[in-house]
């Protein structure tokens, strides 16, 4: 079986192209950083009647997540750099919808990839109880469901005890990813994540673009602007249109060719 190690600003994926029997098992096995190869989940890449291919997102624990914004770029780079298309735009298909790419080329490789990832969907804040205390929310959805909590300090977020409990708040019936964001001015957010299923991860692109919505919404950040927000794997440039869709650029980066014996 073989697989290519890839990664979004340290958000690491297993890419297969073709479809996997039983994928959540694949997922646990390979996603240990001990037992396994080592990863933030599995990616599975297959043709498509709908779009251009289509993916399939696994979290290290073997849940099925709706749209992963570093792995859909990683996509990109998969596709390009193996021949599986010579076309710079394409669709792919999500269990959030269709997702447009445009790929930048260097040298005959992917560089940069910028995604429409669809409207942002901002709700009202919402105040939770939690075992740390009342936390603060903005809800967001991206296609899968976000909880952004600002914060004055990104560096001292309590990633593994407010956001590792808030994942599973009854509030969030099928979990949620939570990020602490703390905008440092109009045009500069720094991010850390909790994701659902995968825990602290480096990076994670939905998470960057419910956090830059957020901001704006609350009227911390301006619409047609660029955003960088900075993640602990790097950066991502995030900007929302007037109709709240979000473009995201980033750099997608190929690890190694891994060859695995069957389960």
């Amino acid at each position: 079986m073989h697989f290519t190690k890839m990664h979004g600003l340290g958000n690491d994926y297993l890419y297969y192209f073709g479809e996997l029997k039983n994928p959540e098992k694949w997922a646990v096995r390979l996603s240990d950083r001990h037992f396994g190869i080592g990863s933030d989940g599995i990616i599975t890449i297959s043709p498509s009647n709908k779009a251009d291919f289509k993916m399939r997102i696994f979290n290290a624990d073997g849940s099925e997540a709706l749209m992963c914004g570093n792995g859909i770029r990683c996509v990109g780079k998969y596709l390009f750099d193996k021949g599986y298309t010579d076309k710079t735009v394409l669709s792919v298909e999500t269990l959030s919808g269709n997702k447009e790419l445009v790929m930048k080329t260097s040298c005959g490789k992917v560089a940069q990839v910028t995604v429409s990832m669809g409207k942002c969907e901002v709700k009202t804040p919402v105040t939770l109880d939690t075992s740390y205390g009342k936390v603060t929310l903005t809800p967001v959805s991206v296609g899968n469901l976000h909880a952004v909590i600002f914060v004055d300090s990104a560096e001292d977020a309590p990633l593994t005890t407010v956001g590792k409990e808030l994942e599973h708040n009854p509030y969030f019936p099928d979990g949620v990813n939570v990020e602490f964001a703390e905008v440092k001015n109009p045009e500069y957010i720094r991010m850390r994540v909790w994701e659902r299923g995968s825990a602290v991860t480096l990076a994670c692109g939905t998470g960057a673009c419910a956090a830059a919505a957020a901001a704006v919404k609350a009227g911390l950040a301006l619409k047609n602007s660029d955003i960088t927000v900075e993640l602990d794997g790097g950066k991502l440039n995030i900007k929302i249109s007037d109709d709240d869709t979000a473009l995201m650029t980033g750099t997608a980066t190929t690890v190694c060719e891994c060859e695995v014996e069957d389960i």
